[in-house]
């Protein structure tokens, strides 16, 4: 999914300007920069018409230094090894920045499910870990879902793993239905991370969240849950909801329900009785106290930053800012809560959905919820902490943590 700017070169780029204050050597930043492992897998899949067709699959490991490596895989037309890549990189400082016992990685395979019949995709998602078999497992790799996967992709890839390696392998992936071993509250655990990392942040700024006005760009699974949790968990009113072809926007307030009703039966939030049809730009530049970005990479950029109007900036995308916007934002009084932070909820819970397995436990939601809520707060106030002591922006403040962390592991394992 490639845009411009590039999100691999904007990783990059903030492990740079966090290196200088961790006093890295070249030859460490340049270690940090570069995939610990990559696989690209050919995928031969028997289509329900008789042919066989071609799919091409990634899978990279990042870094492996503080844990056995984790991360989603996600199922695109248009995705490349330079998205994984950075993303992969995304999950490595992710995981050590919410003090996860995991390194990073990400995988993909490119591929429409949208034009893909449910037996072709399970045969895609089975094929997927046969080609990476070989390098994955509950203390090497666990995948987890991502962009158009889902639990059960995920029960179709444990099936799978479980098969070759001649046993049940409920950890070798994580993200699969709770009759499979998957852990409760795993459904909304990103979008109601990133709300537990937004009600400490209005804490900060005075906002109080009921009332408080909300957009949300990406109306997916996290967006959903985002926008119904802004509405019933806080009280929050939803402004502005919307999708890839568009968005709608009512100053009264809108129901996430009955929008993902319509849009279940539309195929779009557009069109919304009541409604205003907006622009995804327009969305952006609503003046709203919480702006949640939930769709893909660098919808925010320096062309369209200095429109933004609201107050706390929520990244629960992966990469939603590009590194052009950094200092506009920052300029503007923008509280942003950076992606590696506010979107840890999923991690989170797949890690705990790793414990679960590894002792054949299944805890209450309410206990998964409540560890959740216990680790962002953790990592926000450890991330406002640094940034306000050192007098950086939020971001800096995060990825400085979190390398950290990486680098002390590979000092004491004499990596480097």
């Amino acid at each position: 999914m490639s845009s411009e700017p590039n999100l691999l070169e904007d990783v990059r780029e903030q492990l740079c300007s966090c290196a200088m204050g961790l006093k890295l050597t070249p030859d460490i930043e340049a270690f940090l920069k570069i995939p610990m492992r990559e696989l690209f897998v050919a995928l031969p899949v028997h289509m329900d018409d008789g042919s066989i067709k071609l799919f091409r699959g990634f899978r990279v490991q990042y870094n492996e230094a503080l844990g056995p490596t984790k991360g989603g895989v996600r199922f695109h037309p248009e995705e490349t090894i330079e998205s994984i890549r950075a993303l992969a990189a995304l999950m490595t400082w992710k995981c050590a920045l919410h003090n996860l016992p995991l390194g990073g990685a990400k995988g993909g395979v490119i591929c429409n499910p949208k034009e893909l019949s449910h037996r072709e995709l399970e045969r895609i998602s089975r094929a997927y870990i046969r080609g990476i078999y070989q390098i994955i497992g509950p203390e090497r790799d666990i995948p987890a879902p991502d962009v158009y996967t889902n639990p059960q992709v995920m029960a179709w890839m444990m099936d799978e793993y479980s098969k070759l390696s001649g046993k049940n392998e409920f950890g070798a992936i994580t993200g699969k239905p709770t009759s499979l071993g998957g852990s409760a509250g795993r459904y909304d655990a990103t979008a109601r991370g990133g709300w537990y990392a937004i009600k400490e942040a209005a804490e900060e700024l005075g906002i109080g969240l009921k009332n408080s006005r909300v957009a949300v760009q990406g109306f997916g699974n996290v967006g959903y849950h985002a926008a119904y949790l802004a509405k019933k968990l806080f009280g929050c009113k939803v402004l502005a909801l919307s999708d890839s072809k568009g968005g709608i926007y009512s100053e009264a307030g809108l129901d996430p329900e009955d929008v993902s009703g319509h849009k279940l039966s539309t195929g779009s939030v557009r069109d919304y009785p009541g409604a205003e049809n907006i622009t995804n730009e327009n969305l952006l530049a609503l003046d709203v106290d919480i702006l949640i970005p939930a769709a893909l990479e660098n919808v925010i950029n320096g062309n369209n930053a200095k429109k933004l109007q609201t107050r706390i900036l929520a990244e629960l995308a992966n990469g939603p800012t590009a590194k052009s916007a950094e200092n506009i934002l920052f300029n503007k009084g923008i509280h942003v809560i950076p992606d590696i932070l506010c979107n840890g909820g999923g991690v989170i819970v797949s890690y705990f959905e790793m414990v679960q397995n590894q002792y054949r436990l299944q805890w209450e939601e309410r206990e998964v919820q409540i560890l959740l809520e216990k680790k962002m707060k953790e990592a926000y106030h450890s991330v406002l902490d640094f940034s306000l002591k050192n007098k950086v922006n939020m971001r800096q403040a995060a990825y400085t943590l979190a390398v950290g962390r990486v680098v002390e592991a590979m000092q004491l394992r004499s990596w480097i």
